[in-house]
């Protein structure tokens, strides 16, 4: 899948949905690929998500910048528009934590 794709788009589903983009999600992170990520939210079934993840990079476990570069959208036509002419940006290195040598 990933090997053969541009981009990749999340519809509502169940855990293997969110296995799946997450994935997607963390290699762009670890920088082994860099495609565009979107989530079709059909009348905010991604609400909730995305507050957590917004909770997760304000708290440190997420980049920021990785939350912000994930494209959301309700309609169909406009996630696809996104996804053809919105590259996915360039990551800076994961922030070391104060004290730690090992990162």
């Amino acid at each position: 899948m990933a090997e053969l794709s541009d981009g990749f788009v999340a519809l509502p589903g169940g855990f293997g949905t969110l296995e799946e983009v997450m994935e997607m999600i963390t290699w762009n992170q670890l920088k082994f690929q860099a495609k565009p990520i979107g989530f079709l939210d059909v009348g905010g079934y991604f609400d909730d998500l995305f507050r957590f993840m917004e909770k997760a990079g304000a708290e440190g476990f997420i980049q920021p910048e990785m939350v912000k570069a994930i494209i959301r959208e309700s309609n169909p036509e406009r996630m696809v528009d996104r996804l053809l002419t919105e590259s996915w940006p360039v990551l800076s290195s994961w922030p070391k934590i104060p004290g730690n040598s090992k990162t």
